[in-house]
């Protein structure tokens, strides 16, 4: 069972708050009865619900793990005609949205999906979902430069901090380091080692939670298992 301002939400037909409306309005019925009450619950496999007389379906909830490729956007679609992750998957999913942002130059993990409650859960700070990147870095990253990263570096007014920072190897050409962020605050990882002078050659986010990237290729996706989204959701 679920509120009835949720359930159109869930279909599609409008915001929340403008499914308020239409049910204060008078314009929403439920199995031929005019609903007014805010707290209707309804369950989407049995009532028949009507906006204006035509009937109401919840969509299928969708859920999708993507491989985003290094020189592609996070959109449906780009002002600039630039790739976008909207073209990786099939045309019918068109209602799917991307679960925060990877930048167009970074790769790597992304979820994308036509459900809201779960978008919130895995990008508001206060859920602390934890991520991981691999980051390759011209030069030698320090032990100094770690133990900075995890207390905490100030940019642009805000602190970014990694909950855990780790070498995995260095060579004559730079060093690759393992991140792991709780916050997703806009470029952080970028912006982090920009604050120490080291410049960034590649970013590869490998984890969200327990979902690992494992063997999924750039520019390939799968769907999420019921056994993954319910571990995300546990998670916070």
């Amino acid at each position: 069972m679920v509120r009835l301002q949720k359930f159109l939400a869930e279909a599609g037909l409008a915001s929340r708050r403008a499914g308020e409306q239409f049910i204060l309005a008078g314009r929403v019925a439920v199995n031929g009865q005019v609903v007014r009450e805010l707290g209707t619950k309804v369950d989407a496999g049995r009532d028949e619900v009507r906006v204006d007389g035509k009937p109401i379906r919840a969509k299928r909830k969708l859920y999708v793990a993507l491989h985003k490729p290094r020189g592609c956007v996070c959109t449906r679609r780009d002002e600039q005609n630039r790739p976008t992750t909207g073209e990786l998957l099939p045309r019918e999913w068109s209602n799917l949205y991307p679960v925060g942002r990877l930048d167009f130059n970074s790769e790597g993990l992304i979820f994308l999906t036509n459900d809201g409650e779960f978008s919130l859960r895995l990008t508001h700070p206060r859920y602390r979902v934890r991520k991981t990147y691999r980051v390759t870095v011209a030069g030698r990253v320090t032990d100094a430069a770690l133990a900075e990263m995890t207390r905490g570096i100030w940019s642009e007014g805000e602190k970014l901090k990694a909950e855990r920072a780790a070498v995995i190897s260095t060579g004559p050409s730079g060093s690759e380091v393992e991140l792991e962020l709780a916050e997703g605050k806009n470029r952080e990882v970028r912006r982090m080692f920009e604050a120490l002078d080291l410049a960034v050659k590649r970013l590869v986010r490998t984890r969200i939670g327990k979902i690992a990237l494992g063997q999924l290729r750039p520019g390939r996706w799968r769907t999420l298992t019921e056994t993954e989204i319910k571990s995300l959701l546990a998670d916070v």
